[in-house]
């Protein structure tokens, strides 16, 4: 029987990790774990000194600063994930100054310049250190993740790891964008199974999340709107009524952190939409879009619906 308290902090006392929380779906879900009550400690590679690889301007000072005003407690640690030493050293900070660690969200990528996402690019075609980039950015980054950090995190029962990826268990059967994208998002979804099979015997529960057609702040740039008037980029791509902010998947891994029975989907593979469903949150306009059920049921099918019909 649990012994876990509801409030309005139900993650009061727990301590996270979102690696890879710069921006979107990390910033955010960081951001939700820092209001439910976790003492959250944030990673990235760009900071207010230095920008990483993908170019954007987003920090994670930003994000730290961002849990602190939703009530939280934020630390910012640069670190690349690909780098052992750094991770290595993290992972002892982390036990250092907390002793423990309850929640580990894997959210590394960061290679979204790398995708070319909406070409058609075969394997051969794509440069090679292109596509081994990627691997090392959604793979490799979670590996050496997963290995420095969850001795700490198995040390307590009960602890929580979120793998973050983009697309379900069902639409990652199917070919994605490119070989080296394919991979790179379909491996984080096994690596949740194979770490559940791992971490229940020792009370520890894996699972892999994803959002559906998540407006991040390069979405937004993208179609040249804000989160104001992202409905005006509807005009230019139909689909993104059924998109969703980067709150919605964070109010999602907050809903599981927080439920004393979360060891029921241990090795899943979970959609924002799916959980909001179970749980009953809602993004930030008060709805509940259920982007990958429209994704397959209208997008891909062709079923005679709208957008509407899925939030």
């Amino acid at each position: 029987m649990t012994t876990e308290t509801h409030t309005d902090k139900p993650l009061s006392g727990r301590i996270a990790l979102v690696a890879g929380a710069t921006r979107g779906a990390g910033r955010a879900i960081a951001v939700q774990l820092g209001a439910a009550g976790a003492t959250v400690y944030v990673t990235g590679r760009t900071t207010r000194e230095h920008r990483s690889e993908v170019g954007r301007a987003e920090t994670i000072e930003e994000t730290a600063e961002l849990i602190g005003a939703a009530g939280g407690t934020g630390h910012a640690v640069p670190t690349d994930h690909l780098e052992e030493a750094q991770v290595r050293a993290l992972a002892e900070r982390i036990d250092r100054e907390q002793g423990r660690l309850d929640i580990l969200v894997n959210d590394v990528w960061g290679g979204d310049h790398l995708a070319r996402v909406g070409e058609v690019n075969t394997m051969w075609e794509i440069p090679l250190a292109e596509g081994l980039r990627m691997l090392d950015l959604g793979v490799r980054s979670h590996i050496i993740t997963s290995s420095a950090l969850l001795p700490l995190l198995a040390r307590t029962p009960g602890g929580l790891v979120v793998e973050v990826t983009d697309g379900t268990a069902e639409s990652n059967r199917d070919y994605r964008v490119n070989f080296f994208y394919d991979l790179a998002k379909s491996a984080p979804i096994r690596m949740a199974a194979a770490l559940a099979h791992e971490l229940g015997p020792v009370g520890s529960t894996a699972i892999c999340v994803t959002p559906g057609f998540l407006r991040s702040e390069a979405m937004l740039d993208h179609f040249g709107v804000t989160e104001a008037t992202w409905r005006d980029a509807i005009a230019t791509e139909p689909h993104f009524a059924i998109a969703e902010s980067p709150v919605f998947v964070g109010r999602a891994v907050a809903a599981v952190a927080a439920d004393p029975d979360r060891a029921r989907w241990n090795g899943q593979s979970l959609s924002s939409g799916q959980l909001a469903a179970e749980y009953g949150f809602t993004d930030t306009d008060g709805s509940r879009p259920d982007a990958w059920r429209y994704i397959k049921e209208v997008a891909l099918d062709g079923a005679d619906r709208t957008a509407q019909e899925y939030r």
